[in-house]
């Protein structure tokens, strides 16, 4: 029930009260400001659950200072009282029992990596305190739901009682003929009501406010002696007068919370005080809500401040929440990845420690969250490095076999395909996980000491043929600067025949290095297709005149002509038909191989030298058109 709900009649001075007929309308106040104290109820309200957080965070800060045994003594202590309204203090020993449980595992787990020892194989050692603990707490629980339900069905009876009571102080409220006679009976009512305590929630604010009328207008219907009801007056205006000095007071009190919980004792008190003179009620009430406001404003700024650092908790653990929850661990694949996201994990731990409590709604529901994220994390982990442990064995076996192969190669006389086979070794290394880290540099010297013998050899011929290389390179050069001193004038025979000898040494100098390798070609073909256009030129241009001299004898003969035409056409169209055969033919080669490369270009000279063959057909066709 609300405390600034129930509001009680003033007792005293109906106890000292007679009627009259005459002071039917000058009794007890008429007026009650109950509409006001019901808008003050949701403060006093706001006010209990304020002080019930501030009690906790200090309860809670005492908890988290316990170690183990204090915490199961607190839980034997609240179940030997058979206090089963101290469900949240049993969280909070709860909450910080499993916290001492998880830092341990943390400092054993540590602890056993530090001597060296696979975190796979870790496991916690049996507590018995934990194991007595949640005996004590599975205790409790089945306690605390038998209580609940008791509470339940007490309330509800409770309900039925005053509900029952406030039939009977309706019935003589409404008996005004016998309203002061009955003042006694309706005096012990109240009493009851009052002495009922407990009952739902739901029904709280209905039936103190059916209350609070019935007894208003009980007053208001009761005839009073004037003399007792103005000394009653007096005093309870003194009294009144007094409470509002208190409250006024307050302002000097540094505590908001503790100035707001002292105003409610005030209010109570000033409801349990009776009525004033009508004409000074209201005025007096106005002067004790003006002092009431000031606290109730500091308490108000207070909790506002509060609530914002709460909400700035809440985004920053929120934060915290979502990294944890954003860590991708499909992406963590070695031990150095792990390590370096425990130790990002364990600093938002402590971060989250630093910051204070969010908002009531969400504290628990962040923790909760926090703690399934954190869960996550070092379970994948565990799960990680115990998978990784097996792969590494299994990793080990396969790196060795090639070590083993790796040696074996040695004896083979072949040192290329030795070399190739080495390779391809080195390729499936490659493809095999991590090893153990106590494996891992041997079993890697191993390996690369047998690699290397391979390639030491491979240096040495390397070197050998570089030297050839050279030396053939020479040589070539030589040949194309003898090939560049021809003359392109001389006689046919000589020259050619020379050039002949000079290509016959090219082919027999030898390889080049492979980067001068097409440089050196492509100087050595320009200078030959040099010197061999330029005697094919003359020869063409020699054979060309002879050709206009044939064809000036045979002027006038027509026939003739026409068969050396026939002729000629023929000629050409084999020659157009063997360009396009070997065009069609160059598809099929594959250019990315020496082989093909080198067909390719032997088809291009072939049918450069087609397209000479037919442009000269061309021309003698041309000549017989002009001699007709």
């Amino acid at each position: 029930m609300n405390d600034l709900e129930k509001v009680a009649p003033a007792d005293d001075a109906a106890k000292s009260c007679t009627v009259s007929e005459e002071t039917v309308n000058e009794c007890v106040e008429t007026a009650s400001p109950s509409e006001t104290l019901a808008e003050v109820a949701d403060a006093v309200a706001d006010a209990k659950e304020e002080k019930e957080e501030s009690d906790e965070i200090k309860k809670l800060r005492r908890i988290h200072s316990l170690d183990k045994d204090g915490l199961i003594a607190e839980l034997k202590e609240i179940l030997a009282a058979d206090n089963m309204e101290a469900h949240k203090d049993v969280t909070y020993l709860k909450q910080a029992f499993f916290n001492i449980k998880t830092k341990e595992n943390l400092e054993q787990l540590n602890a056993f990596i530090d001597e060296g020892n696979d975190p796979a194989a870790f496991s916690s050692p049996v507590d018995e305190k934990e194991n007595e603990f949640k005996t004590l707490y599975a205790e409790f629980k089945e306690k605390r739901n038998a209580y609940i339900l008791a509470d339940e069905e007490n309330r509800k009876a409770n309900l039925e009682k005053k509900n029952a009571i406030l039939e009977q102080l309706k019935q003589i409220t409404e008996d005004i003929d016998n309203v002061n006679v009955r003042f006694p009976e309706f005096q012990q009512l109240v009493q009851d009501f009052k002495a009922i305590k407990e009952i739902p929630a739901s029904a709280e604010n209905d039936v103190w406010k059916q209350f609070q009328n019935v007894t208003e207008q009980f007053y208001d219907h009761l005839k009073m002696n004037k003399e007792l009801r103005d000394l009653d007056f007096k005093k309870n205006l003194e009294a009144k007068k007094g409470l509002i000095e208190d409250a006024k007071k307050l302002e000097e009190v540094a505590d908001p919370i503790a100035a707001f919980r002292q105003l409610q004792t005030i209010h109570e008190a000033w409801r349990n005080i009776g009525p004033v003179a009508k004409e000074i009620r209201e005025t007096l009430w106005e002067e004790f809500k003006a002092a009431s406001s000031v606290i109730n404003r500091r308490h108000q700024e207070y909790f506002e401040k509060r609530k914002e650092a709460e909400i700035a908790n809440e985004a920053a653990k929120t934060k915290i929440c979502e990294e944890v929850e954003g860590f991708d661990l499909s992406s963590l694949h070695t031990f150095n990845d792990w390590k370096a996201a425990t130790d990002r994990v364990i600093e938002l731990q402590k971060e989250w420690r630093e910051h204070g409590f969010a908002p009531k709604k969400s504290n628990t529901i962040l923790y909760n969250r926090f703690r399934t994220a954190c869960d996550t994390f070092f379970n994948t982990k565990n799960e990680y490095f115990k998978n990784a442990k097996e792969e590494g064995a299994s990793n080990l076996a396969k790196k060795t076999a090639l070590c083993e192969k790796a040696e074996a190669l040695k004896s083979m006389e072949d040192s290329r395909k030795a070399i190739a086979e080495i390779v391809k070794l080195q390729a499936e290394w490659k493809k095999i996980g991590s090893v153990p880290r106590k494996y891992s540099d041997s079993i890697w010297e191993r390996f690369q000491n047998a690699c290397n013998y391979f390639f030491d050899e491979r240096k040495k011929q390397e070197a050998a043929r570089r030297e050839s290389e050279n030396t053939a390179l020479e040589k070539k050069r030589a040949i194309i600067e003898e090939l560049k001193l021809l003359p392109k004038d001389g006689d046919r025979n000589e020259v050619i025949g020379r050039v002949k000898e000079l290509q016959a040494a090219w082919q027999e100098a030898g390889f080049v290095p492979f980067k001068l390798k097409d440089k050196i070609y492509a100087e050595y073909r320009a200078i030959c297709d040099e010197l061999y256009g330029a005697f094919n030129n003359r020869e063409r241009k020699a054979r060309m005149n002879n050709f206009q001299e044939r064809v000036a004898n045979l002027k006038g003969d027509g026939q003739s002509l026409n068969r050396e035409r026939d002729r000629l056409n023929r000629v050409l169209d084999a020659k157009r038909n063997e360009m396009k055969t070997i065009e069609n033919n160059m598809g099929f080669f594959n250019v990315k191989s020496s082989a093909g490369n080198s067909m390719v270009k032997e088809m291009e000279r072939k049918i450069n030298r087609l397209k000479e063959e037919i442009k000269q057909v061309e021309e003698k066709i041309a000549i017989l058109s002009k001699g007709e």
